[in-house]
């Protein structure tokens, strides 16, 4: 006969509540039957577990390191008893999401943690996208929902907010010294300084959006690292303010004077793979991803 989670369980509640009458009324056990299972334990285990100081039992040094160890048996065992109930309920495991790089890294972080509180025993797998890589992680079916731009067909989808675009440079770049307010420049003149794309994280099927064709072009595969390359003077880009704002309030980055096109926008979507099988657990990722850009994206 071995020491079971019950008879650990009564002993931590002896621990806790510094007695055996209070650790029988918070486990809805008799004081005999808690004295009779740690009794049991130390017989089992050949091991003093307790000892009474006063009115409070208090564990030994014994006692102590072995309830630390069963403590973690006790926490593992809640885990599964709550990961069945969950699944008994029909929440999923796990989801997986597609995030375009443009989606304000606060957004999705905040949205998660809320998220990881309501739903502890679901996994996330989150994959950062960028052009049509969240698109193609839906049509291979990868993921259960994807947050990116317009265009991607025969999926469900709603939208999110608008995320703008400024053509920026660093103030140091010589782009601001050919041009001024009175003779803003045009598209072509950018040909001539090297630009920054970032690349499509597309496997299959990759777009250039935005390049001008130019030779000094340089690829990243991350916007904050085209961002920071810009910001100390080695191009220009169209980068999202979602990403970019506090360095143009600090004077990192400047928008290029241009007299069309130095702007753009993009609605970002959410999409849902399968319409016709969403869980409860992907119901609640959607309406606090809604929640959340309800209320912040008028800030960008």
């Amino acid at each position: 006969m071995k020491v079971t989670l019950e008879q650990w369980r009564m002993l931590k509640a002896v621990v806790e509540h510094g007695g055996f009458a209070h650790a029988a009324e918070a486990v809805h056990k008799s004081q005999s039957s808690i004295h009779h299972a740690i009794q049991k334990m130390e017989s089992l285990l050949d091991v003093q577990l307790l000892e009474v100081k006063g009115r409070k039992a208090h564990l030994t040094d014994a006692g102590r390191l072995l309830l630390q160890r069963a403590e973690q048996l006790l926490e593992s065992a809640a885990n599964i008893d709550s990961l069945a109930a969950s699944l008994h309920v029909g929440v999923e495991p796990e989801i997986s999401i597609a995030v375009d790089q443009t989606f304000p890294p606060e957004y999705i972080s905040q949205v998660l943690e809320q998220f990881a509180n309501e739903y502890p025993n679901t996994r996330i797998q989150l994959y950062e996208t960028v052009l049509s890589g969240a698109s193609e992680a839906l049509i291979q079916g990868r993921v259960d929902l994807a947050i990116a731009g317009a265009g991607v067909s025969h999926f469900l989808a709603e939208p999110l907010f608008a995320v703008d675009f400024l053509a920026v440079a660093s103030p140091k770049h010589l782009l601001f010294s050919s041009c001024s307010e009175a003779e803003p420049l045009v598209i072509d003149d950018l040909t001539n300084f090297r630009q920054l794309v970032t690349r499509d994280s597309a496997l299959e099927k990759n777009i250039d959006s935005g390049w001008l064709k130019a030779d000094q072009r340089w690829t990243v595969s991350n916007i904050s690292t085209a961002a920071e390359m810009i910001s100390r003077g080695m191009g220009f880009a169209w980068l999202p303010v979602t990403l970019i704002r506090k360095s143009l309030e600090r004077g990192e980055l400047q928008p290029i004077p241009l007299q069309t096109g130095g702007s753009r926008s993009m609605m970002l979507q959410l999409y849902y793979a399968r319409q016709d099988c969403v869980g409860p657990g992907i119901k609640r990722l959607a309406a606090l991803l809604h929640g959340c850009c309800d209320e912040y994206g008028s800030n960008y």
